[in-house]
């Protein structure tokens, strides 16, 4: 890494390092990551890399203190996840700004992640009091009477955490907070390229009293990561991000495994949609370009009635094009940078594709650098790349129906199932969307971007394993354990 000072600009708001977390503890053993500035392409601040020996010791750390966050009494995790509560609220703008400055992500999006930060906390601390298990009625024959039996929820033990780099809070906070609730240690890997939201969560619960060896964040490469994927003592594997997921899975041996691995979401105009066009509009922007596209459950592909299909066009034409592209930190600023100029690269090769191949673009321009405009096209080739994959940027394709049936049949040609939405004032659409849809969730009278953070949250098909959502995120964490008590005879 270049160590040059003049290359060196600190985002305003961020400190010039930060260390990583090993054993509950600050590690300032270097400061050779780069974290840039995602608008500027300045170095914003460094962070200190860990390194395999460094991941080595968080696993036998993490390994040791089972026992002890096992006993760790669930209103103790509750209190410390009320503190993360506390200390979050209290910085809510550091954390939203470091967002602004790591990610590139418009201040707004920043501000609207911040308050699912903490509201994924909060939900996690409600939830540390309320494993619970049940009673079981044993006595169903002669054979098993004066049997009584009864289960509860135990921690799975260490966890190892990977996420991305698109929601640095949040999706952090839906594998820490579930952990700390059910009292798991983790050790979490936060992307390189975004580590400063998990260091700052990190920071904060170093100010608590969970046991030595409860939790670890370091930023490293993927090929130390892999020991959090492949080492035993690890017995639960959660994993945000993309394909090579299903890899790590087949690397993973015995031990559980949870993937959220994108999508190319899709919605549904009915030609009753109940709800007005502008309404639907405004929906449809905010769903496929908030972030700059950069969310797994962005709207992609978008499925509108032939009756409705034109007025939406033109509605949706002019609202795109009115988006502003810019500095994030700016309050006006819609569409900020993606998050380096490869992935913009990439989706602009993937537009010019499926222009090639016989697509109309409505709305857009020309890439710069990492910046993308807000692009909207129509009579994308099913085959092309656009249509069939994940885009992951600031793009959303357009494609009238005649019939429901055939749009759920559109819906479903796709290698992810994560969630799809559907404008419907149908109650009879509606079910059969739910019935037939072939996705983790559907969203009816909105758009597929939409997640609370107590609901359960993930895919089918390519779109990986498992739920998120902080109950259950801890069914995950957890095992049952029965007890079975004999009356005594004679």
């Amino acid at each position: 890494m270049p160590k040059d000072k003049k290359k060196t600009r600190a985002g305003k708001g961020l400190k010039s390092s930060y260390p990583y977390y090993l054993a509950n503890a600050p590690v300032a053993a270097n400061t050779d990551l780069d974290v840039l500035d995602k608008y500027s392409g300045q170095r914003a601040t460094r962070v200190a890399l860990a390194d395999g020996a460094a991941v080595r010791k968080a696993i036998v750390a993490g390994y040791q203190a089972r026992e002890a966050m096992a006993a760790f009494p669930p209103d103790a995790r509750r209190d410390v996840l009320e503190h993360c509560v506390q200390r979050f609220t209290q910085r809510f703008d550091e954390l939203a700004l470091a967002l602004c400055i790591e990610a590139g992500k418009p201040i707004r999006d920043a501000r609207g992640e911040v308050t699912r930060l903490i509201d994924t906390f909060r939900i996690a601390a409600g939830e540390a009091t309320r494993l619970g298990g049940e009673v079981i009625e044993m006595q169903i024959s002669p054979r098993t009477r004066g049997y009584r039996g009864m289960t509860k929820r135990v921690p799975v033990g260490l966890c190892g955490f990977i996420t991305p780099f698109n929601f640095p809070l949040n999706l952090v906070a839906h594998k820490v907070a579930p952990a700390i609730a059910a009292g798991c240690p983790f050790v979490l890997k936060p992307s390189e390229k975004t580590p400063i939201g998990a260091l700052i969560i990190g920071e904060i619960l170093a100010e608590t009293e969970l046991p030595k060896g409860a939790f670890s964040i370091l930023a490293c490469s993927n090929d130390d990561a892999a020991q959090l994927v492949e080492d035993e003592r690890v017995a639960l594997l959660s994993f945000t991000g993309g394909l090579v997921g299903w890899d790590l899975k087949a690397r993973a041996g015995r031990k559980k495994v949870t993937l959220e691995l994108g999508g190319n979401a899709a919605c549904i105009v009915d030609d009753e949609p109940g709800a007005s066009l502008d309404h639907i509009v405004e929906r449809l922007v905010f769903g496929a370009y908030y972030q700059s596209g950069q969310s797994c459950i962005s709207v992609q592909r978008i499925y509108a009635h032939a009756a409705v299909y034109d007025k939406l066009r033109k509605k949706l034409k002019a609202a795109v094009a009115k988006l502003r592209m810019g500095d994030p930190r700016d309050e006006s600023t819609f569409i900020g940078p993606m998050i380096d100029e490869k992935a913009a690269q990439r989706v602009e090769s993937w537009i010019a594709a499926a222009r090639k191949g016989g697509a109309k673009r409505l709305a857009g321009g020309e890439r710069s650098g990492n910046m993308v405009p807000a692009t909207l096209l129509e009579h994308v080739p099913h085959e092309a790349d656009l249509y069939r994959k994940e885009a992951f940027a600031p793009v959303a394709l357009m494609q009238p129906f005649d019939d429901f049936e055939q749009a759920l049949d559109l819906v479903n040609d796709s290698d992810f199932g994560l969630q799809a939405g559907v404008f419907t004032g149908r109650l009879e659409h509606a079910m059969r969307a739910w019935d037939r849809l072939e996705v983790g969730g559907v969203i009816v009278g909105d758009v597929p971007s939409f997640r609370v953070d107590n609901m359960p949250y993930g895919g089918v098909k390519q779109s990986g394993l498992g739920r998120e959502g902080v109950r259950y995120a801890m069914d995950d964490m957890t095992e049952q354990r029965l007890l079975v008590i004999r009356d005594p005879v004679g």
